[in-house]
């Protein structure tokens, strides 16, 4: 039986600065060979040109051999192009848009089968909480909101957890209003890193970074810190 890893990025990485990539760099050092494939996939920038740049500059001088895919200009062969990988890696952005054009191609599917046959998952922001049950999304431009994702993992996610104002306050409102039973909640230069379906810890690679299990106890909102290694 293979592995199954996700690695749900709360902030933070390529997308942001090219600086010292310490998560790129733990996230190739879990892919089963050395020169992994890994496969990008912007669609939630609508496949924005500047982060594709950043991405190929990354992931080539680390020794991948990488590639990415296009939903918005000529999309190439979905099923046998993402089999072929080690790695798939899901930027940030508008994750309702995101998840529409997917399931309207089937690459919901597609990605599942590749998750399930040892295909590392990973991603920033959109690109983390896809894998969810459910995600806390500012797709509106108005306001956050729970949006259904693939459910890959069970649970709810809330990325950019400390990174902005409303996320704490909104996470703890919808705890009070019972709309969700519990929160995985991860800052900034900070990923999870789930294996087999069970969160193994939090990955620091930033400032003193964690992530946190949020849920309301006797009317209070708490947070319990994931055991946190920091690379």
């Amino acid at each position: 039986m293979v592995d199954r890893n996700i690695i749900a990025i709360g902030g933070g990485g390529f997308g942001r600065s090219l600086g010292n990539l310490k998560i790129e760099k733990h996230i190739i050092s879990l892919a089963r060979n050395d020169n992994p494939n890994i496969c990008f996939i912007p669609t939630a920038t609508g496949d924005n040109d500047a982060y594709k740049v950043n991405f190929y500059s990354v992931f080539t001088q680390l020794g991948c051999k990488a590639t990415h895919v296009d939903f918005f200009k000529r999309t190439i062969d979905l099923e046998s192009h993402i089999a072929n990988q080690d790695i798939i890696f899901v930027g940030g952005g508008n994750t309702k848009s995101m998840l529409a054009v997917w399931k309207d191609w089937g690459l919901d599917v597609i990605l599942k089968e590749a998750y399930l046959n040892g295909v590392i998952m990973c991603g920033v922001s959109a690109g983390a909480i896809c894998w969810f049950e459910k995600g806390i999304s500012d797709s509106w431009a108005h306001d956050l909101a729970i949006i259904d994702c693939l459910g890959f993992v069970e649970g709810v996610c809330c990325p950019h957890y400390d990174e902005e104002p409303n996320r704490i306050p909104y996470v703890k409102k919808i705890l009070e209003q019972h709309l969700i039973k519990d929160c995985i909640g991860i800052e900034g230069n900070c990923a999870l890193h789930i294996k087999n379906d069970q969160i193994m810890h939090a990955i620091n690679f930033g400032d003193d970074k964690n992530t946190f299990h949020v849920k309301l106890h006797d009317n209070e909102i708490s947070h319990t810190e994931f055991p946190v290694i920091s690379i």
